[in-house]
């Protein structure tokens, strides 16, 4: 398997028709008091009004810091949790707040690859066993036909079929991802969620595995949300980038455009950390150090959730939250999305502007007719 050219992806089908829609999906966990007689105090904002497709056969990558808000979303796509408000549509179906029982016949078209390869199988269990469970739970196959189709998807995934007795610590951390992909695949899903795949392993084995799933979708027409905190990676196996800051999309884009021409400072910021191979380039490029720690979600920021610590804020960033909507002033392509009332134009030097929160006020902003 050959790796491809950094910013593509390799994949000649058209994408256009959405397979996944995400409209104002929220989720926030309850934190309760008392042992008897429990009370709800606060709560963890963890996905706060997020809007997002994903389109049928392309990758998009979302990426944002640790706690933004990723996997979580992950799981409510995949209906691991209920959602608090909003909805997810699939192929055409609402599958909002589903009961177990109703959300059964989605979960073959909906599965994950899960970030820990030696948490996520279970070491008392043989692989064929554990690559064998989609199988069983959806009354596929048994038996002869159930042990083929294992060895067939343990091929595929570049196992040898023969150690289909072994255990997961027979296998390398490679190997076991490479499990985790087989049994995703099992049922021939539409999408697959891959959330941080291969951040738990060692460089040269993120390249196999990443090339191993873009072959994968190359034969299978899968369609994936790549979740990663490596933006290098992203930008190698995504279609389009989502950036995430607190529960909330801060930009989408096409990945050249992104990467490219970032229009929401905190993307700035993130791309300015990414490290290059040519240190005269590194020397010369600015790093934008954001001031001040990330917000608590049980509490978080009134307007931009960004605005404590974005370089260019004002007190409409206070007040109020930006839509997600193109920078038309910049011509900017319709897809490329930014929820920034002063989006960063090309060229411009946000390493000179002091953290925005020591500009504006935080009094709340008076009624214009008081």
């Amino acid at each position: 398997m050959t790796a491809v050219a950094p910013g593509t992806t390799g994949r000649q089908a058209e994408h256009g028709d959405v397979l996944l829609r995400v409209q104002g999906a929220v989720k926030h966990f309850p934190i309760k008091q008392g042992i008897v007689l429990q009370r709800e105090v606060a709560r963890v904002h963890a996905v706060d009004g997020v809007d997002l497709e994903v389109r049928r056969g392309e990758t998009l990558g979302l990426v944002g810091e640790t706690g933004c808000g990723k996997s979580t979303l992950a799981r409510l796509i995949a209906g691991l949790h209920p959602l608090t408000a909003g909805t997810i549509e699939f192929d055409g179906h609402d599958l909002s707040n589903l009961s177990r029982k109703a959300m059964r016949p989605y979960r073959r078209d909906i599965q994950m690859i899960f970030q820990d390869p030696y948490g996520s199988l279970n070491p008392r269990r043989r692989v064929g066993s554990i690559i064998g469970d989609p199988f069983d739970i959806h009354g596929v196959s048994k038996g002869a036909g159930r042990k083929k189709q294992v060895q067939e998807l343990m091929e595929v995934v570049g196992l040898n079929p023969e150690h289909f007795n072994r255990f997961p610590a027979e296998f390398s951390g490679g190997q076991r991802q490479r499990i985790g992909v087989a049994r995703a695949l099992a049922l021939k899903p539409k999408l697959i969620i891959c959330d941080e795949p291969v951040s738990a392993l060692d460089v040269s084995i993120q390249a196999q595995v990443i090339n191993l799933l873009d072959d994968l979708q190359k034969e299978f027409g899968l369609t994936y949300v790549f979740i990663a905190h490596d933006l290098s990676v992203v930008r190698h196996v995504s279609d389009r980038v989502a950036v995430m800051y607190l529960g909330k999309v801060m930009e989408v884009a096409e990945v050249a455009d992104l990467y490219e021409s970032p229009r929401h400072p905190y993307t700035n910021a993130l791309l300015s950390a990414v490290p290059v191979a040519d240190p005269d380039l590194a020397d010369r490029r600015d790093r934008i150090i954001l001031k001040g720690d990330v917000p608590s979600p049980v509490n978080p920021p009134s307007g931009c959730p960004f605005h404590p610590r974005c370089p260019k804020a004002q007190q409409v960033c206070v007040d109020v939250m930006p839509p997600l909507v193109p920078a038309a002033e910049f011509g900017d392509p319709p897809d490329h999305r930014k929820a920034c009332h002063f989006p960063v134009a090309e060229g411009e030097d946000l390493t000179l502007a002091t953290p925005g929160i020591s500009q504006v006020s935080t009094e709340p902003a008076l009624d214009a007719g008081a």
